[in-house]
């Protein structure tokens, strides 16, 4: 049993102080009247204002968005199919080679794997600029979702396909009624983790960007580069309040699918 002894709370509050802090004091200088980030002014949501009027923000948010609702769908999908292959089909010529390949992003730093797509799209002749982002995110978070659905197919129970199947649906059906309804909490949540890791890139997008196609992290790392404001401030806040309140409803969805497919099956035992 884990006793609290005075060092092992001061080493807590002191961690979680490390890791929130900035945080915290990040979104209260966001309602800053000063344009001093570091001195207090008192309150004020002017910044916040001021952002509606600031066009370059405002099209790199958008861009962002877009990025990341396409990428984290595409690494969906392409996630989920990866998870059932080396789930279902565990003996087949070049398994571990493709093992491999799903999961080199989440080994690979970086660097190397912007610089890399980078190399490619200019070998081929694609031109940088929305799609690249696009398909550079996709390869980046596909591997994150395949992890996420791989654990939940791992302990999924075989014999309901089976019934399913024995009742005369083919494979198909089987799939997308009795399969992908089950794993749905674990894809949802492959999909929230995909679209957060979209909207946080800087160094893949930084590589694989072009003329018209800049993301917000692109943007706001342009202008602390000159100073911080109040505005990045006031960003960096709604990104914030944003995938907080992803994570929660995420959350809260699969701890209710959770329960209600443990009633399913305690009334289907019971029957």
């Amino acid at each position: 049993m884990l006793r609290w002894t005075r060092f092992n709370v001061i080493s807590v509050v002191l961690g979680f102080a490390f890791l929130y802090l900035p945080i915290v004091l990040l979104v209260i200088f966001s309602f800053n009247e000063s344009k001093l980030v570091t001195v207090w002014g008192g309150f004020s949501t002017k910044w916040y204002v001021s952002l509606l009027s600031n066009q370059s923000l405002l099209d790199a948010a958008w861009v962002t968005i877009r990025v990341g609702l396409l990428s984290a769908t595409f690494a969906t999908v392409l996630g989920t199919m990866a998870a059932l292959t080396l789930v279902r089909y565990t003996r087949f010529r070049g398994r571990m080679l493709f093992s491999g390949m799903v999961y080199a992003p989440l080994v690979m730093p970086e660097v190397i794997t912007g610089l890399s797509l980078l190399l490619l799209f200019v070998a081929i002749g694609f031109d940088r600029g929305f799609w690249t982002i696009t398909l550079a995110h996709t390869t980046l978070t596909m591997c994150f979702v395949a992890v996420v659905v791989q654990s939940r197919l791992l302990s999924f129970d075989q014999s309901i396909e089976e019934a399913a199947q024995d009742l005369g649906a083919p494979p198909v059906r089987t799939f997308f009624e009795i399969t992908l309804p089950i794993i749905s909490p674990a894809v949802f949540s492959g999909w929230i983790l995909a679209f957060t890791l979209s909207l946080d890139d800087l160094v893949i997008a930084s590589f694989t960007s072009g003329p018209g196609a800049t993301t917000l992290p692109m943007k706001i790392y342009s202008q602390v580069r000159l100073g911080v404001t109040p505005e990045i401030n006031a960003v960096c806040t709604i990104l914030i309040a944003v995938v907080a309140v992803g994570v929660v409803c995420a959350s809260i969805i699969t701890k209710r699918r959770e329960i209600q497919r443990d009633r399913d099956e305690r009334a289907a035992a019971g029957a």
